[in-house]
């Protein structure tokens, strides 16, 4: 069984009041902070212990701290940014729901290290029952002097506060999150400048993930070379993973980084295997937005290397053999998953939730689901694969924040490993105006029917 750093005291009775925490070690790392550390040393340890960000983009957390404007003299700002709404993400919401105090300890020594005297977590709307937990614990720390004026006798002051979203996935963007904040529409910013320099207000501002600050207090307890010897390589410390899809344990996983793709989903401690006899198809490693790998890539590099849980192994070959670890969206799909029916889904969510700033995206988006839903309705045409790989290749590189990209990647990956089964829609479109056609008959029974082709 691997480390437990986030989830250790998940399953302690009332671990989400403040009394149960506080008597199972919490806010030990703001004690320490405060009376033995100086905001560097904090930084210094995040540095060293290689903790990169677990919304998705793996940034090392150490190095954005290190970037914020300190010579300007205007006020600093952290915003957690808790707009987790990448479809197949839900470990955020577990680590507010049931250890909401973990991650307002992290708050505050993160904000402590940033100098930040007025901090914000930024929570999807649709989160409504855990803004209320967080609004709860925050009046408990309050109440108990971990936040205010004058913190633990140290001369450090700090205000948290909760700020709901309206609903929007762009929002998860950490400029379109400031421009929500700010009460404005969530639409990105042109960068630079960036955050660090000016963010909310136009005040230096460091985004991170909730994961990602909750992992602080176990850095400054421990050490940042402590976390730095869990995992692999640059995959320092554990990880949480939400796991969904055809496997037998649904929910969310603490991995330590290194863990092999083949254990997490087939042992019991994790994902327990398939959850049929149905064999293994397909995997989305991490949310909606990164490239699907098919069967033969999941448990193997390209290279014939053991594929592993870590941000280098995943994206192992690029993306034409490989994907991302991302936010840890882990999704698995059996032979009876139909992927031009599941690329729709995913193009259908990114059209919706396309800000319709950027002319690629707000017109591409449209266009794929346009597409994508008429080969998956028997209404596909020959020339219709070949468009949808245009259009995606129009969309990516050429938007302001990642929406683009995020919207392009998972069609490009389906067409690249899957291109036989678009070909299947199009050619016997009666088979597939049916919405269970790989229910009954899976691909497989079926794919002597066209040739196998690449892109």
């Amino acid at each position: 069984m691997g480390r437990k750093i986030l989830l250790d005291k998940i399953n302690v009775p009332g671990i989400k009041t403040y009394e149960v925490y506080r008597r199972e070690g919490g806010y030990a790392s703001v004690e320490k902070a405060l009376k033995k550390m100086t905001p560097d040393d904090v930084v210094e340890e995040v540095k060293t212990s290689g903790l990169r960000g677990r919304g998705g983009a793996g940034f090392p957390a150490g190095m954005k701290w290190s970037f914020i404007d300190k010579k300007s003299g205007k006020p600093r700002h952290l915003v957690c940014n808790a707009d987790e709404s990448e479809p197949g993400t839900f470990k955020d919401r577990f680590l507010m729901e049931y250890i909401p105090h973990l991650l307002i300890e992290g708050m505050i020594v993160s904000s402590y290290a940033l100098g930040a005297n007025l901090s914000y977590i930024y929570i999807r709307g649709e989160y409504m029952w855990v803004y209320k937990i967080l609004e709860r614990a925050i009046a408990e720390a309050k109440a108990a002097g971990w936040l205010g004026k004058n913190i633990l006798g140290s001369g450090y002051d700090l205000d948290l506060y909760v700020q709901i979203g309206g609903g929007a996935y762009i929002c998860g963007e950490e400029t379109a999150l400031i421009e929500s904040l700010e009460g404005n529409r969530g639409n990105p910013r042109l960068k630079p400048p960036f955050p660090a320099v000016q963010g909310l207000w136009q005040n230096p501002t460091v985004v991170n993930n909730v994961e990602t600050i909750s992992a602080v207090p176990w850095i400054v307890n421990n050490s940042g070379a402590d976390y730095a010897a869990i995992g692999i390589g640059r995959s320092t410390g554990t990880k949480l993973i939400s796991a969904s899809g055809n496997i037998k344990n649904q929910g969310v996983y603490e991995i330590e980084l290194g863990l092999s793709v083949y254990e997490f989903m087939n042992s019991d401690e994790y994902c327990g295997g398939m959850q049929t006899d149905r064999p293994l198809k397909a995997l989305v490693p991490g949310g909606s937005s990164v490239p699907i790998l098919p069967a033969n890539l999941i448990y193997k590099t390209a290279a014939g290397e053991d594929r592993l849980m870590t941000y280098e192994s995943l994206s192992d070959g690029g993306f034409a053999t490989g994907s991302m670890l991302g936010s840890g969206g882990f999704i698995v799909y059996d032979d009876r998953a139909c992927i031009v029916r599941n690329t729709w889904n995913f193009s259908r969510f990114y059209h919706h939730e396309s800000c319709g700033q950027c002319t690629p995206c707000r017109e591409g988006t449209g266009w794929l689901e346009k597409v994508l839903w008429r080969i998956e309705n028997g209404q596909g045409r020959e020339e219709d694969i070949e468009l949808l790989w245009s259009i995606q290749s129009k969309i990516e590189g050429n938007t302001i924040c990642p929406l683009g990209d995020a919207a392009s990647w998972p069609v490009a990956a389906a067409i690249r490993h899957f291109r036989d089964e678009f070909e299947y829609h199009i050619r016997f479109p009666e088979k597939v105006k049916n919405r269970d056609h790989f229910v009954h008959e899976p691909f497989e029974k079926v794919r002597h029917l066209v040739g196998k082709q690449e892109v």
